[in-house]
């Protein structure tokens, strides 16, 4: 299964799986007012995803299974993605003559020619945007596909978890969703503006510019929180898993905050402004008028006011939840040192799909 576009639904859990944690979100969404039922952010084991890929599905159903236990939710139906790195996209003009049948087939034979894989290892989905801005008698069709095995993959691990896998998405459109969450407490939203999201993860760092609401630009570099945590197990020989759950809680101690986490905050805000001048190198870009920071590393302490002053632009770590309701059970302690590693999961479960 791969379907991207549907309709709403009243509960849906996202779950983000990643090379070091397992984040789930759950959300019920009450004419379009989403309230936070229960989150969780588990270890996966070293190895058990490996580049956004899932390598033991048991490992990674164990620690769904155990995501939803910690979370306490009753829902069932999840949203997972693939990664946009394993992705194809392209829009395909095509006529409106076809019926809905004759589509779905007439798409197949097109993306057969710039898919690199044959068909049927593919998994393909597709969406008519409109009437083609160049010929009224066609529709713009986007297309996305990716191989079959990286769906079936996440399939597996949340069915072995007990749980439902209503529809597979793709991360980058996640994020797209829970932009409009962290954007919606903000005073100033002209269309025009260049918003920023550095999602600092624990081998990639990656940027995402949006204008409109839509991502403008993408750039992935190898750069994460690996570095940081890898440095505090070799010299401690704190388990890494502990390294990171305290970093993400900011319970590491004095010593450690001193030698390790200082000097590498410094050098995250090295690699986001590294990032941005690859942004305004790349065309003819304005400045970005604000940056949000998302992702496990970006919670660490005061690590947005380093790198405000470092790019000389308004930086806030990301929190999608901020104009939601929460439920009681949550520590909204927790919940403020959580959100930033949260955001992908939190957009996958703001997915609409049929009910």
């Amino acid at each position: 299964m791969f379907a991207l576009f549907g309709k709403k639904d009243s509960g849906l859990i996202g779950v983000d799986i990643g090379s070091s944690f397992v984040k789930l979100v759950a959300l019920t969404n009450q004419s379009g007012q989403f309230t936070l039922d229960g989150y969780a952010v588990v270890p996966v084991p070293p190895a058990a995803v490996i580049d956004g890929n899932v390598q033991d599905v048991g490992q990674v159903a164990d620690a769904v299974e155990r995501a939803a236990k910690v979370a306490g939710t009753s829902l069932k139906k999840v949203v997972v993605a693939v990664p946009s790195s394993a992705v194809i996209t392209k829009t395909l003009a095509i006529s409106d003559s076809f019926s809905e049948i004759e589509l779905e087939e007439q798409v197949k034979l097109e993306a057969d020619q710039f898919i690199p894989y044959p068909l049927d290892e593919v998994a393909i989905d597709f969406e008519v945007k409109g009437a083609s801005q160049h010929n009224t008698d066609f529709n713009d069709i986007l297309v996305v596909a990716c191989r079959r095995s990286d769906v079936e993959l996440r399939e597996d691990a949340v069915t072995g978890a007990g749980l439902k896998c209503e529809v597979v998405d793709v991360d980058t459109y996640a994020v797209e969703r829970a932009f409009a969450q962290l954007e919606a407490g903000t005073e100033s939203q002209e269309s025009d503006e260049l918003v920023g999201i550095v999602d600092i993860g624990a081998a990639t760092l990656t940027l995402n510019v949006f204008r409109n609401g839509q991502i403008v630009y993408n750039r992935e570099q190898a750069f994460g929180g690996n570095e940081l945590t890898n440095s505090i197990h070799q010299h401690f020989g704190i388990p890494l898993g502990e390294v990171e759950q305290k970093l993400r809680q900011g319970e590491l101690n004095a010593e450690i905050q001193q030698l390790f986490v200082l000097p590498f905050r410094g050098t995250i805000a090295q690699q986001v402004s590294r990032a941005l001048q690859f942004f305004y190198s790349s065309g003819v870009h304005s400045e970005l008028n604000r940056l949000y920071l998302m992702g496990g590393t970006a919670a660490i302490k005061e690590l947005a006011q380093q790198i405000e002053q470092e790019i000389g632009v308004t930086t806030l770590t990301a929190d999608p939840f901020q104009q939601m309701k929460i439920n009681s059970k949550i520590s909204r302690e927790r919940l403020s040192a959580d959100a930033s590693s949260l955001v992908k999961a939190c957009g996958l479960a703001m997915r609409p799909v049929e009910g």
